[in-house]
């Protein structure tokens, strides 16, 4: 239940702070208005444009033509602003989007960071260091963060989104953690945020860079909203009148922007029963013997996937996610940081880069070329082992094993499971039935839009009618 506090913050007429003001915006967006976070200016200041309207802060993302690719001097204007807004008392929400609205935010800038390596340039390391230290500081700030992911979302733009509190999809959003097949590994927190999602679907995401589609990523847990792409602008500015940083607030103003139900089916449902089975072992070898025992079609495409990856690039990353599922955030993003020093130094990576987004052949010749080929001991020793030079400061913050705010998202599986199984506190009831769990999580999500859908998926596949009650399977 809502204080009246709280309740004084939300809108009485969504008219009112749904319509538009020319004068405003214009004003919002005059050049004295645009913040900037260097003293001198240099070409490439405007790939990060800073803009402020009442509590809003807002980033947009400016490298159109390379559908804003996140490079160095990017990371060095979003980061010091970002402090600096956190320790306004009249920034109330910060927000991130990007003025391409075919994509948020591609992906790491590699080619430039491949380029640099091969020239033993520095900076080709720095970006990663000062990259996960801006992903950690969004997955800790006090202010509420919303990320509009409208368009493409992969690699860095994962980063600069998946940590934060406020997810928002559109029906342009395009998904993916796509690093294996580029010689890499999930990074930016992946070992951290995919371990986490329901059953299995990290690691198949994370090793097949498959990729997720508009309402997918919100039954994923990806993004914790969706709302249509051509309500963003009106969002935007009832976000930027609230005058509260209070997230249960923030929440339920998002709420009333959502797409009504559509009837969307989840396009990993019908497949999460191979998923789960296959991709639960802690070897890569293990997980190929699976999906070839499986033999269904989804099996067979997934198993090619497989096999056009990266051998050393697939071992690397089951490792490190079942290594981030009991670690916490800020050890997660240390972790990467040895890996990457590794990643550097090694022959897959540039080659899966300059074979995918340089020559554009597509034809990379892993070394090694196949998974029997990359050893356990390897890996240890060459990625795991405490013999990398360099190691990760971040700043002072309480790390968590699990996100503070993950009840801004749809219920997880495992929050389904906890409650049936009468392990959550709260339920204030020791057995519930099947319509019992979906009215008890409407009720602590406040009837957000998504839950009757994504709670009856997990219950018809994950439950069993038994006397009595129901009965977990797993």
């Amino acid at each position: 239940m809502l204080s009246s506090s709280v309740l004084n913050h939300l809108p009485k007429n969504r008219a009112l702070f749904a319509r538009a003001s020319v004068a405003r915006i214009q004003l919002a967006t005059s050049p004295q208005n645009l913040e900037r976070p260097y003293s001198t200016i240099s070409p490439r200041q405007n790939e990060v444009i800073q803009q402020k309207l009442y509590g809003g802060r807002t980033f947009i993302l400016n490298r159109p033509k390379v559908l804003n690719s996140l490079n160095l001097p990017m990371i060095r204007q979003i980061y010091p602003q970002l402090q600096a807004w956190e320790q306004s008392d009249l920034c109330k929400v910060i927000l991130m989007k990007s003025n391409n609205p075919k994509a948020y935010c591609a992906g790491g800038d590699v080619v430039e960071v491949v380029k640099g390596a091969k020239n033993n340039d520095p900076n080709s390391l720095k970006f990663f260091e000062e990259e996960y230290r801006l992903n950690y500081t969004l997955s800790t700030l006090k202010t509420p963060f919303v990320a509009l992911i409208n368009g493409i979302t992969m690699g860095g733009g994962v980063g600069l989104s998946v940590h934060a509190p406020f997810r928002i999809a559109t029906e342009n959003t395009l998904f993916a953690m796509p690093e294996t097949k580029i010689g890499f590994f999930p990074d930016v927190g992946g070992s951290f945020f995919l371990p986490r999602l329901d059953g299995e679907t990290g690691t198949y995401l994370a090793l097949t860079g498959d990729r997720l589609k508009g309402e997918d990523t919100l039954y994923a847990g990806i993004a914790t909203h969706y709302v249509p792409a051509a309500r963003l602008d009106a969002l935007e500015e009832r976000l930027c009148e609230l005058d509260t940083s209070d997230p249960e607030v923030i929440n339920l103003a998002i709420e009333d922007f959502v797409s009504e139900p559509t009837g969307h089916e989840y396009s990993l449902a019908k497949h999460r029963n191979t998923i789960d089975n296959c991709f639960r072992h802690d070897t890569v070898e293990e997980i190929f013997e699976s999906l070839e025992k499986d033999g269904s079609e989804f099996a067979k495409k997934t198993l090619a996937t497989l096999k056009e990856m990266s051998p050393t690039s697939l071992k690397v990353t089951l490792r490190a996610l079942r290594s981030g599922r009991k670690m916490n955030i800020a050890n997660c993003f240390k972790m990467e940081y040895h890996l990457v020093q590794s990643f550097l130094a090694e022959h897959d990576f540039a080659e899966g880069v300059t074979k995918a987004l340089v020559t554009k052949t597509r034809d990379p010749k892993w070394s090694p070329s196949t998974i029997t080929g990359v050893s356990d001991q390897l890996v240890e020793e060459k990625y795991f082992g405490g013999n990398h030079p360099h190691s990760l400061e971040l700043p002072e913050a309480l790390p968590f094993l699990e996100y503070p705010h993950r009840r801004m998202a749809l219920p997880s599986e495992e929050e389904v499971r906890k409650l049936l199984n009468g392990e959550n506190m709260n339920s204030g009831s020791p057995q519930l039935d099947h319509k019992g769990i979906v009215e008890w999580f409407m009720s602590d999500r406040q009837g957000k839009r998504g839950v009757v859908e994504k709670v009856e998926e997990v219950l018809s596949r994950k439950t069993r009618s038994v006397l009595g009650g129901l009965r977990w399977v797993n």
